[in-house]
Parts: structure tokens; sequence; C-alpha cells
């Protein structure tokens, strides 16, 4: 597969709460909650969200903060996905809930979350072990998307072999090489990256594709042209950092890319 092919595909208060309206019949009826849940001695605090209209189990889905931390936008995403038919959690890996709109707050935030990797990984199977003790959840389907940093931290956790089905990057940032052993890598992958972001070179993540495929994971790649870092987050633009930009169009296309790649690993 040309890892530089476009995927073309057709077709917003952290508390525990219940959407306004319940929704006519066949519509989502999404609620959600807050909940408070710990990693060793740091407590946390995420946001959980699904389709009360639903019955049965349903696939779940980890959703990962970009580098400002578990904010507004995490969330969304979570509501995005319970409307769709997914329950979903928008984790913390940084503690306390917290999140910044400084550039220097959230590089520290970022800092302190990848110095320690058993501390990283230890954050993110404590969320994976809530979403999957969710009594809407079937813990045997599970997916994780991220988002900058989180986008990063989606891929590491899949490459190290964590129990997910599928994990999807927007604008993320790459890990850091490390030995893949073959076989190891059980999630399927798809990366989507802005051909004009200047945080995160298209060879970078052509590189990371290019190791996991080599290690025998199912990788999709898709690149989009003149999208820069932040193309999903519609505050990106006010956030007073050269080389962020919201793109409805690319945002648009690439949750449809999600969608698809979900709709396959989890059939209904």
């Amino acid at each position: 597969m040309n890892a530089r092919l476009v995927l073309a595909l057709c077709a917003f208060s952290l508390a525990a709460c219940a959407k306004p309206e319940p929704a006519a019949d066949g519509l989502p009826r999404v609620e959600s909650r807050a909940v408070a849940y710990d990693a060793g001695a740091t407590p946390l605090k995420g946001y959980m969200a699904w389709d009360a209209a639903r019955t049965g189990k349903q696939p779940g889905v980890i959703v990962v903060h970009e580098w400002w931390g578990h904010n507004d936008h995490a969330r969304r995403q979570a509501d995005r996905l319970a409307e769709a038919g997914y329950v979903a959690f928008a984790l913390d890996m940084y503690g306390d809930g917290k999140s910044t709109t400084h550039p220097d707050s959230a590089q520290a935030f970022m800092m302190q979350a990848v110095s320690n990797q058993e501390q990283f990984a230890a954050r993110f199977n404590a969320a994976l072990e809530q979403l999957k003790a969710d009594p809407n959840v079937d813990p045997t389907r599970i997916a994780a998307i991220g988002y900058c940093f989180g986008g990063m931290v989606v891929l590491s956790m899949a490459r190290g072999g964590a129990d997910l089905d599928a994990v999807a990057s927007f604008h993320g940032a790459i890990p850091p090489e490390a030995a893949t052993d073959s076989g190891s890598v059980h999630a399927r992958m798809l990366i989507m990256t802005g051909a004009a972001d200047p945080m995160v070179s298209t060879a970078q993540v052509e590189t990371f594709a290019s190791a996991m495929r080599a290690a025998g994971a199912q990788v999709t790649m898709v690149i989009y042209p003149n999208a820069m870092h932040g193309f999903t987050n519609p505050m990106a633009d006010s956030m007073g950092m050269e080389g962020l930009h919201y793109d409805a169009e690319v945002d648009s296309t690439s949750w449809t890319a999600l969608l698809a790649m979900l709709a396959e690993v989890f059939p209904r």
C-alpha cells in the first residue's frame, strides 16, 4: 500500500451528566459521567460516555488527550464516539484532570508524564481497566485513539503489546525508536497526519509505520495535504503557537476514517 495515499472515505464541563433531552426513537441518547480513579498514589479524573439507547455490551474506546491535558476536546471526542455506538473513556495522563492553554505548562506536563515509563504505562492501564469494568462494555473489544501527545501514547502502548484491538493517532507525535519483536504488536494501527505539520514530519511517521509493518503489524498511514498540527481541535488557532491550525474538512474526513476502521475491527 502506498504510504502516502490520502484516504478518501465517502459517505463539547467535566461532570456526571445526561444530555438535556432524550433523543427520538432510534437515535443516540448520549449520557456521561465523571470518573475518579487512580494509578498508584496518583489521583486521576476521567470521563465516560455511552449511548443509553443501546442495549447489550458495546466495544470500548479509550481517548487520550493532547498535550494540553484532559480538556473539552478530549471529552467531545468521547461524546462523538458514544453517538457512534461505542463506550468511550477520556482518560487522564497528567493527574487530577490537569489541563492548560499555555504551551510552556503543556510542555512541562508532558515531560513529567513521559519521564517515568512505568508510571506512563500504569496510568494508561488504569484507564483501560476502568473501561473494561464498565457494565456497558464488552471487555474483549477495546480500541484507543489519541491526539498529539495522545497519539504517541496509543502508538507506544500498541507497540508494547497492550491488550488493544486497534489504535488511531490524529496529528500524533511519534514514539522514540525502540526494538519491536515480530508478532508482538496485536493492535491494528491507523496513523493520520498532516503533510504541513511542522512538529511531526512525514518522514518520522513513515519510519515508524515501516518499523511496525516489519514487526508484522497492520498499519494504515493517511497523509492529509496542507493539514497542520492540531487539525481536529477547533481551538488550535487560538493557542498562540505557530504550526497549529484547525481544518474542519480534515477533522471530518479523519473522523470518518476512524469510524470506518472501528466498524471493520468491531463488526456489529
